[in-house]
């Protein structure tokens, strides 16, 4: 009997003892079990919330860059992958008529490239862009006089600066080498040079008028500020302290018509395109361009080294090179994706987006503070030429293409007369400033005692 009582007592202690290390373990676990579940939920939180694809449409004149940019665009969905970005340009001939059409219809792109000054600037003043005075880096990272080529005169920006180009003198070297032609230091110099070339019977410059932008671009725009005296001479056209008929601007115009005995004599009905294949060929041996010439050059492999020289000046004056704020990119105000807009053009702010641009783009320039390097040996030679000399923009941009008729308009047309004979540089001045002072208030109280001209 006493056997039974006490198995029976071992027996419910083993039960007590198995039931409390059981509840032991129980609670051990359900603690255990508690701390997983608070940090499972901690490293949930701190995941990216899977959001929502966003697709935004890039406006551009530039067909020729598709391949360049969607790759620069890929960089940025690589950072920001629910942001997709379709770049879609239109002919730069129409793409002024083409944007203003979208906008004015609902349709236009979320995101569109702006031209510098006057239209994009219209297009501001009629609503169309929103303001970007508080986007971050914007002020930061880029210069001022960058930001006044998407900007107000109250300082309202409109845009981000997306690429500069320069200019020069394209030359054949391997042709200047074996004819021992020195590289011109000054502009007499480089008629000289032209005179000896068509004395060989080599027409010196491949530059055509076939289509209308290219004189005024490519040599009247990039001989004025040497000329002239580079900003501070152009400020003291635009404020009214010099008259646009004056002796120094007959002599930018007179330039126009030294170079014109020395270009093709069929020269008006050859076009841009057909100017540089008569480089690329051989047969003309220099060429004013610019920097975004480049490419076009290297992708076909000539058969002779070439390179490029600034535009000389005239004797005993400094030289200056045109580095042109040439495109910036601007927020459609009525985008439906304003933030995720604003996001790529934060990011074009950055060295990063900097950087892809002068990888991608060989003759197109970021403007940003930071100082961006490229291999590419033509594109640093351009570069160079910013450290050597002093810059400015083109002269007829700015304030006086802002009304009608613009100093663009006037310019264009007069280079092209020039250049048929059927105007002097006398003419040419007169027809500026007579143009100007329509609408220009500077251009009609100006007070320029060297004014040259006496019509």
């Amino acid at each position: 009997m006493k056997n039974i009582i006490f198995l029976t007592f071992i027996f419910i202690l083993t039960l007590l003892t198995g039931c409390e290390q059981h509840g032991i373990e129980k609670k051990d676990t359900d603690s255990k079990s508690h701390e997983n579940i608070e940090a499972e939920a901690e490293a949930e939180a701190e995941k990216p919330k899977d959001l929502k694809q966003i697709i935004l449409t890039l406006g551009s004149w530039r067909k020729d860059d598709v391949e360049q940019i969607n790759y620069i665009l890929s960089k940025f969905t690589d950072k920001y992958p629910h942001i997709v970005i379709k770049f879609d340009p239109t002919s730069p001939s129409d793409y002024n008529e083409v944007i203003e059409a979208q906008l004015e219809s609902g349709t236009a792109p979320d995101l569109f490239y702006l031209r510098s000054f006057s239209h994009s600037r219209k297009l501001y003043e009629a609503g169309y862009l929103f303001k970007l005075n508080s986007l971050p880096g914007i002020r930061e990272q880029f210069p001022a006089s960058m930001l006044k080529a998407w900007s107000t005169s109250e300082g309202d920006i409109y845009g981000v600066p997306l690429m500069a180009v320069s200019h020069g003198i394209y030359y054949n070297k391997s042709f200047f080498e074996k004819e021992n032609i020195p590289i011109p230091q000054t502009w007499e110099e480089l008629l000289a040079i032209a005179e000896r070339i068509k004395k060989m019977g080599i027409v010196p410059f491949a530059n055509t008028t076939g289509d209308a932008w290219t004189i005024n671009g490519l040599i009247l725009q990039n001989v004025i500020p040497s000329i002239i005296g580079g900003a501070d001479g152009r400020l003291a056209y635009y404020n009214g302290q010099r008259c646009f008929n004056d002796e120094q601007m007959i002599a930018s115009f007179q330039a126009v018509k030294d170079i014109s005995a020395y270009i093709s004599s069929n020269h008006k009905l050859l076009k841009y395109a057909d100017s540089l294949q008569l480089f690329a060929q051989g047969r003309s041996p220099m060429l004013f361009g610019g920097s975004w010439d480049i490419p076009f050059f290297e992708e076909r492999n000539l058969d002779f080294e070439w390179s490029v020289f600034v535009i000389p000046p005239p004797a005993g004056k400094e030289c200056f090179v045109t580095f042109h704020p040439d495109s910036g990119i601007g927020l459609n105000r009525s985008s439906p994706y304003i933030e995720e807009a604003k996001l790529f053009l934060q990011w074009m702010t950055t060295a990063d987006f900097a950087s892809l641009v002068v990888e991608q783009l060989p003759g197109y320039f970021p403007m940003q503070n930071d100082v961006i390097s490229t291999k590419n040996k033509y594109a640093a030679l351009f570069l160079s030429f910013n450290d050597k000399y002093k810059t400015d923009m083109r002269f007829v941009w700015g304030k006086i293409r802002d009304g009608s008729p613009s100093a663009y308009e006037l310019s264009l047309q007069s280079c092209i007369d020039i250049m048929n004979g059927v105007m002097t540089p006398v003419q040419a001045a007169d027809n500026l400033q007579r143009g100007l002072s329509q609408w220009y208030t500077p251009a009609t109280q100006c007070s320029d005692n060297q004014n040259g001209s006496t019509q």
